[in-house]
C-alpha cells in the first residue's frame, strides 16, 4: 500500500521564499521547503494495482503549460479552531481544468469523488494547539505577499511516509504539461 497524492511542485526559490516567513507562532508546526506543494488531489491508501491503475489514468492527461501566482495568506479553520495557515493561489482557469482532469483521471481508476470542493493553496504550518496572540499580525505582515509569475509545465503523483518528524515525500511518477500550449497562447 502507497499513500499517494497529485500536486504541482514549486520553484525551489519560491519554497525558500515561503520558508523565511516562517516565524514564532505558537503551536505551529511549518512545512518543509522540500515538501511545499499545490495538491491537486489527495488519493490516501492505494495498493499496487490501484496505484498503476491511476498512473496510467493520469499519463493520459494533455493540457497547455501555464502560468499561476501565489498571492496573500489565510487560515483553515474547524469550527472556531484554527488548523493551517496558508497561502492562497490566484487561480488561471488551467489550473481549474488542470484539477478536473486530474479528478476524474482519478475516478476513471476507481477511485471515489473527492468529497471536498477544490480551494487551491499552499500550507505553510499546521496547528497542534490554539496559534496564540501573534497570529493577527503574522498575517498582517504578509497579507501581501505576491510570488510572481509561476510557470507550471508539469505536476507530479507523490507518494508520502509519514513519520514523528513529519512526511516524506517522494515523486512517483511525473507528467509534463505542453509548453508549446504555452508559446501558442502567449502569442
Amino acid at each position: 500500500m502507497m499513500r499517494l497524492f497529485v500536486a504541482i511542485p514549486l520553484p525551489e526559490e519560491l519554497r525558500d521564499r515561503l520558508a523565511q516567513m516562517s516565524g514564532a507562532l505558537d503551536n505551529a508546526r511549518w512545512v518543509d521547503p522540500e515538501n511545499m506543494h499545490l495538491t491537486l488531489r489527495f488519493l490516501g491508501e492505494l495498493d499496487g494495482r490501484e496505484a498503476a491503475d491511476l498512473d496510467s489514468a493520469l499519463a493520459t492527461i494533455r493540457v497547455p503549460a501555464f502560468q499561476m501566482e501565489l498571492v496573500g495568506l489565510g487560515t483553515f479553520e474547524t469550527g472556531r479552531k484554527i488548523n493551517a495557515l496558508w497561502v492562497g493561489v490566484e487561480a488561471p482557469e488551467e489550473l481549474a481544468r488542470l484539477q478536473v482532469k486530474v479528478e476524474n483521471a482519478a475516478q476513471r481508476a476507481g477511485q471515489p469523488p473527492e468529497g471536498r470542493k477544490f480551494r487551491p493553496h499552499v500550507t505553510l504550518a499546521r496547528f497542534k494547539g490554539a496559534p496564540g496572540p501573534k497570529l493577527g499580525d503574522f498575517l498582517s505582515e504578509f497579507s501581501l505577499f505576491r510570488s510572481g509569475l509561476i510557470l507550471v509545465d508539469r505536476f507530479v503523483l507523490y507518494s508520502s511516509k509519514l513519520t514523528e518528524k513529519g512526511p516524506i515525500y517522494r515523486e512517483e511518477a511525473v507528467y509534463p504539461l505542453d509548453v508549446f500550449g504555452l508559446r501558442a497562447q502567449s502569442k
